[in-house]
Order: C-alpha cells, then sequence, then structure tokens
C-alpha cells in the first residue's frame, strides 16, 4: 500500500518536511501543545462525567447514535420512544418506553402543610412540573360529573386543576365557592394547598366529605390519614366498602399504613392476605410489609454467626426468601431503609419498581422496621443476596418478570433534580469517558515530564523524527 501511494501522495517529501519541522521546535512548544491538549481533553472528560451522572448516557454517544448514524445509513433506534401514563389513563410522549406506567401515590403529601412547607425552609422544590401535571389530570378525571352539562362551579375548579400558579388555583376555589358553598372539590383544593397545618387539612378535607355523601361524585381524592389513626382505619374500611372502585386509588396500602402504625399487625396480615395474591397487581408496600410481618417473627433472635454454624431454621429460611422477593420486585428501597442513601420528600406519582416507589415507601415505612427490633439487621445481612439469584435482572426475573429498563427515565421526571437518582443495575462508563480520561492522563503526564525535563523530551523528540527519517530513507532504497 505504502508502495502504491508512495508517488502520487509525495510521502518522502511529507515526512523530510515532517522531520526539518519537529527539529526546529523548542521544548517550550511541546509544554504548550501537551498541556492544552490535556486542559480539553479534561474539560471534555469533566462534560462528558456530568452529562452521564445527570442524564445515565455519554453525550458524544448519544450525538453519533442520534444524529451521525443516521446520515451513514444506520436506523435510529426507537426503543426510546414511548408513553408515560397516568393512572386515569390519561397519556403523553416521553423518551421512555411503553411499559413505564406512572401510578398516583397513594401515600402522597399535602402541598400546602407538607410540600410548601419543605419549600419555604430550603428553597427547593420537591415536585416536579411533570408530577404536578399528573396530578392536575387526576383531579379533572376525580372530580368530573358524568353528565355532559357541567355545573358552573365544575367548570370553574376543571381551570383551578389545570393553572400552574398555586395562588390561582386557590383563588378558582373560592370563586367555586361563592357560586356553590357545596362544592366538595373547592374544598378538597382549600385542604391540599391553602392549609398550612394538618389540623387545617383535616378540617377542610371532613367538610368536602360530608358534602360528597349528600351529593355523590365520580371519584374523590380520598389521600388522607388524619391523625387519629383508628379514625381513619376505620373512615378507610368503610370507604372501601362503600366505593369498590377506589382500589384503583391503592387505598389498601394507606390502610397497611395506618394498621403498622397502631402495630395491629393480626389486622396487617389479614389486609395483606386479601390482596398479596398472585393475581393481584404488587407493589413495594405489598412486597416489603410481608417481608417485614416474616422477618419480626425471627429478627429478634437472628444472629448471621450462629446461622452460619447451624443453618437457617423454616423461620428464617421465610423471612430471608420475603427479603429476597421483596428486593426482586424492588432494589432500591433497602438502602433507604438501611440509611445507606438519604430520604427526600415522596413525589405525587410514582414509578412501581421504580427509585420513586422506593421513596415513598420509605418514608414512611422506615419507622415499622426499626420499631421491630432486628428487623433490619436481618435486611442487612441479606438483601444483597437476591442478586446472586437474578445475575441478568434485564434479561430474566426469578419470580417477577424481568427488571424493566425504563426506570431511570422515568424517576427523573418525577423526582426533583436536586435528588440523586437510583439506578438499577448499575451502568459501566461509557467508552467515550474511559478514552477522555485515557486521554487527559497520557497529555497532562507527557506536559508534565516535558517541563520537568525538557531536554530528555527534546532529545525524544529529535529520535522520533530521526526515525521517520530514516524510515523514509530505508523505503527509498528499497522502493
Amino acid at each position: 500500500m505504502v508502495c502504491v501511494l508512495w508517488s502520487p501522495l509525495k510521502l518522502h517529501e511529507s515526512l523530510t518536511s515532517a522531520s526539518v519541522f519537529l527539529n526546529t521546535l523548542t521544548p517550550k512548544f511541546y509544554v504548550a501543545l501537551t498541556g492544552t491538549s490535556s486542559l480539553i481533553s479534561g474539560l471534555i472528560l469533566i462534560f462528558e462525567w456530568w452529562y452521564f451522572r445527570k442524564y445515565g448516557t455519554s453525550f458524544i454517544e448519544q450525538v453519533s447514535v442520534s444524529h451521525l448514524r443516521p446520515l451513514l445509513g444506520g436506523v435510529e433506534s426507537g426503543s426510546t420512544a414511548g408513553l408515560f401514563s397516568s393512572v386515569n389513563g390519561d397519556s403523553e410522549p416521553r423518551p421512555s418506553v411503553s411499559e413505564c406506567k406512572v401510578w398516583r401515590n397513594p401515600l402522597n403529601l399535602f402541598r400546602g402543610a407538607e410540600y410548601n412547607r419543605y419549600t419555604w425552609v430550603t428553597g427547593k422544590e420537591p415536585l416536579t412540573y411533570y408530577d404536578m401535571n399528573l396530578s392536575a389530570q387526576d383531579h379533572q378525571t376525580f372530580f368530573t360529573g358524568d353528565t355532559q352539562q357541567l355545573r358552573p362551579e365544575d367548570a370553574v375548579m376543571q381551570k383551578a386543576w389545570r393553572e400552574r400558579n398555586p395562588q390561582a388555583r386557590i383563588r378558582a376555589a373560592y370563586q367555586a365557592i361563592e357560586l356553590n358553598h357545596e362544592c366538595a372539590a373547592a374544598y378538597v383544593l382549600l385542604a391540599e394547598e391553602e392549609a398550612t397545618t394538618i389540623t387545617e387539612a383535616e378540617r377542610l378535607f371532613k367538610k368536602a366529605l360530608i358534602i360528597g355523601k349528600k351529593t355523590p361524585l365520580t371519584g374523590k381524592d380520598i389521600n388522607l390519614l388524619l391523625g387519629r389513626i383508628k379514625e381513619a382505619v376505620k373512615m378507610m374500611r368503610d370507604l372501601m366498602k362503600e366505593f369498590p372502585l377506589l382500589g384503583m386509588l391503592n387505598i389498601h396500602e394507606n390502610l397497611l399504613e395506618a394498621l403498622l402504625e397502631l402495630q395491629a399487625y393480626a389486622d396487617v396480615q389479614a389486609v395483606l392476605a386479601k390482596y398479596d395474591d398472585i393475581s393481584l397487581p404488587k407493589s413495594a408496600t405489598i412486597c416489603y410489609t410481608s417481608a417485614l410481618l416474616k422477618a419480626r417473627a425471627v429478627s429478634d433472635k437472628f444472629s448471621p454467626e450462629a446461622a452460619s454454624r447451624r443453618g437457617l431454621s423454616t423461620a428464617e429460611m421465610n423471612a430471608v426468601e420475603a427479603i429476597h422477593r421483596a428486593v426482586e420486585f424492588n432494589p432500591h428501597v433497602p438502602k433507604y431503609l438501611l440509611e445507606m442513601k438519604s430520604l427526600i420528600l415522596p413525589p405525587e406519582h410514582i414509578l412501581k419498581r421504580g427509585d420513586s416507589e422506593a421513596v415513598a415507601y420509605a418514608f414512611f415505612h422506615l419507622q415499622h422496621w426499626k420499631r421491630a427490633e432486628g428487623a433490619l439487621n436481618l435486611l442487612h445481612c441479606t438483601w444483597e443476596g437476591t442478586f446472586r439469584i437474578i445475575p441478568y435482572p434485564l434479561e430474566k426475573g426469578h419470580l417477577f418478570y424481568p427488571y424493566p429498563g425504563c426506570t431511570e427515565t422515568a424517576d427523573r421526571e418525577l423526582l426533583p433534580s436536586f435528588h440523586e437518582v437510583s439506578v438499577y443495575p448499575k451502568k459501566e462508563l461509557p467508552f467515550f469517558i474511559l478514552f477522555t480520561a485515557g486521554l487527559c492522563s497520557f497529555t497532562a503526564m507527557l506536559a508534565m515530564l516535558t517541563h520537568q525535563f525538557p531536554e530528555l523530551m527534546g532529545v525524544f523528540a529529535k529520535a522520533v523524527s530521526t526515525g521517520c527519517k530514516m524510515i523514509s530513507q530505508y523505503d527509498m532504497a528499497h522502493p
């Protein structure tokens, strides 16, 4: 190949010119050259690392796949196209796959009494716009009548749910109450957004509930643990009997949390017997509460040293298997329960098996695990064993379907930007990050050596140029 291209490309003249040019360069030039190369590659490395931590992919790789590949005749991958769906069935395009269904969080907090208070204290927004937009869609569905002719106050409330400004929503709620003093939807909005204390929110919710019993609604926003736990348990049970369709809101998860707060473990087991069925959808609350009850029976006497000597008893084996089952369903939860990762306020919507669901579960249930003596110790000793059972979670599951690959993208939409989203399974560093890291290190080393030993590096550069010249002369002598 060299012989063929020697004459048209004039390789001899080019190599001769290059060797002459290299011989005239001073060590300062090499210091500047290698230092500049190290700086540029370092800046690229920093940007690539930041982009990877924020978006989970390499910027250079993404640009190459999205823009260069189609130009070169490749087909753009459609794996990132899909839908996020809210609990009411509405959906909108998002960069994810269709299996990512977003559910309303049955344990979400009050905006006025809790989320807004957090914003006042920290200056950070705990809810994303996408999360609040889904809530607005849900509220419109819950409080819209089946008739085509909406009442004037209903039309006002529909507009209120779509408002982005909290004060505009509150003003619209008061406007609806002026039109009809028995507008339950307006009282629900005021309880969630204007009330600054749980007691005040409770009063407004009860007023909305009384109105709702007199003028039945198509749906109700019943996310309330009102402080008086026994009263809340009775209310939820009555509502579940009176309105069976409320099962779509997963109110049984509110009931489980309230019963755990009362330490009514027999009642918790009765609820699990009904909802922890193979034919029903699972959740972190179902799986981890089942694991907690089985761990509670043996955890107070559990010792990893004793278990390794004598083996696990039947009860201990059942508890470990329940923990493995829970971890397979949602592998993000243990780090929050073991306080290896800091908690934030739960979002208003969650993605099952995702980090958002783990945050919502651990926020309320960490105290129940702490209350059961030794339960967290048993979890700490056994949870990582789950990953030996399912070494390739994206390809094949053990007790559940393979872990969905879309959770990271969906969770980044639902969780605030200041939260570090938990990713499972851990992604390997992209090639371009490793390449730029190697290039930056190599050029930095050359710059340092050239600065410290300019004469030696000058001799090395001249040796390289001499070698090039000798190669060209040899090729001329042996065409």
